[in-house]
């Protein structure tokens, strides 16, 4: 048996359990959007542990920026996605493809939990659930037709590298704040080149079956090669910047100069070794924890614990 079965007269509703629920949320993702929501409240508090009286909204709102919103996207994207993955090896264990979850009820999964962060993200304050909306919509935009985000090379990579690397930290700010006045945008531009860096690689794992099933993405329009370098030229901007940033004492502290000079050249070079237009998600997830040295030195100096 996959799912629980209810009757209701002669029709039988069908719902998913809740581990099958769960791996199209995919928890593992999670973490994805609350390191940068952390970032956001970190920069709005100047402090590694934010006061306790606040602590029940951001708790809330890392509800909303987890497990909600990711079940959202993710359940709209693989309804969508579902022709693709059928060709695609990497798909193989989505709860979809052997109806563990139909069509019908990833459907409903993505507009019930999209109209409940909406609902959630109230608690925490307008400016958050107006942002909320937003990330919303152009989940549905990303992976709904005749929109369809997802194959407009170029489209793609900007509404994932723009919800982590921007709307990541706003949403941790309006946590916290309510309004955007005092905000460091050029944080926002900071982490939206790393997760551009990071984010074209990875369309480079779905390039053949992206290509059999006849999505535009950006991987299918430029190659794997061009894709790669593209990349690459992101993460080194992204590395460039945090130490013009710490040179100029413009949020990052002159006192990291030294470590982001070190750390530059590591991470290109990281860049290089795990990295290319073979390469696999392990390779992003090591890249990604090697970025996160000079974050955490980042918060330690920045609230004055260094």
């Amino acid at each position: 048996m996959v799912c629980v079965t209810t009757l209701v007269g002669p029709r039988v509703v069908r719902v998913p359990r809740v581990r099958d629920v769960l791996a199209v949320g995919r928890p593992a993702f999670w973490v994805v959007s609350v390191v940068p929501y952390y970032v956001g409240v970190l920069l709005a508090t100047h402090r590694l542990v934010p006061a306790v009286e606040v602590w029940p909204r951001l708790l809330v709102g890392a509800v909303v920026m987890g497990p909600l919103l990711w079940l959202s996207v993710l359940a709209i994207n693989d309804a969508y996605d579902l022709p693709g993955d059928l060709i695609n090896p990497r798909k193989s264990k989505s709860p979809l493809l052997d109806e563990r979850v139909t069509l019908a009820e990833a459907k409903v999964l993505a507009l019930g939990a999209g109209v409940a962060s909406i609902a959630v993200a109230l608690v925490v304050g307008p400016l958050f659930a107006a942002g909320v909306v937003l990330a919303v919509v152009l989940g549905f935009a990303y992976s709904v037709p005749p929109v369809r985000l997802k194959t407009r090379a170029g489209f793609d990579v900007a509404v994932n590298s723009l919800a982590l690397g921007t709307f990541g930290p706003l949403a941790g700010w309006a946590a916290v704040r309510p309004g955007l006045d005092g905000f460091p945008w050029v944080m926002a531009l900071q982490g939206t080149l790393a997760a551009i860096g990071l984010y074209l690689p990875t369309t480079l794992a779905d390039l053949e079956a992206d290509r059999a099933a006849g999505y535009r993405t950006v991987a299918v329009r430029l190659g794997a090669r061009a894709t790669y370098r593209l990349g690459f030229a992101f993460w080194i901007a992204a590395a460039g910047l945090s130490v013009l940033l710490a040179a100029l004492d413009a949020v990052i502290p002159r006192s990291m100069l030294a470590l982001e000079i070190v750390m530059v050249p590591v991470l290109v070079a990281a860049y290089r070794r795990f990295i290319g237009p073979g390469m696999t998600f392990k390779g992003v997830v090591i890249l990604a924890s090697l970025f996160l040295l000079p974050c955490g030195t980042f918060a330690l100096t920045y609230t004055g614990v260094l």
